[in-house]
């Protein structure tokens, strides 16, 4: 009896862990858009895994790429999330104009000294953020990720108030 029972809980567990498993490969069916990396890329930093649930948590863009888009080729991440720009901040500033509540649905990508890009044909760079971390700029934007894009190649926060947008191979805005 033991060694059945033994067997049932080992089959159970295993179950469990696969279905845990398996959760959190579910995509979020609420997002408007997806990316995929671009066909054609000599290196290929942009992952096609599910990111972490949130985009500020653990994320760190040390690398930029392009990925197919419904709205063409879109700058990304080196782990495929999309980053955005803010028309409220001033191309070329040192500073960036998202603060407070802003910041939580916008976090900033962070910025780093090794850099790295893959078809990304802009200048990258580096401002002090809000927070008085490093933040990434793109052709003199700082980018920004948003909170409601849960996956790698979602797009939920293009046009959001007329004021964020995905940026081209240049760093130029698509709007």
């Amino acid at each position: 009896m033991k060694s059945s029972l033994k067997s049932w809980c080992a089959a159970t567990g295993a179950v469990a862990a696969l279905a845990l498993a398996l959760s959190g490969c579910a995509g979020d069916s609420g997002s408007t858009g997806t990316a995929s990396p671009s066909a054609g890329a000599q290196s290929s930093p942009v992952s096609s895994a599910p990111a972490q649930s949130s985009p500020s948590s653990a994320m760190q863009a040390t690398s930029l790429a392009l990925a197919d888009s419904s709205l063409g080729k879109i700058v990304v991440d080196g782990k495929g999330m999309t980053v955005y720009q803010f028309d409220k901040d001033t191309k070329g500033a040192d500073s960036s104009a998202c603060s407070g509540p802003c910041e939580d649905q916008w976090p900033a990508v962070p910025g780093g000294t090794d850099v790295t890009v893959d078809g990304v044909t802009g200048k990258t760079g580096t401002i002090t953020g809000v927070n008085g971390e490093s933040q990434l700029t793109l052709n003199g934007w700082p980018l920004y990720y948003f909170a409601g894009d849960k996956k790698a190649g979602d797009t939920a926060g293009q046009g959001v108030k007329d004021v964020w947008w995905v940026l081209d191979a240049a760093g130029t805005p698509i709007k």
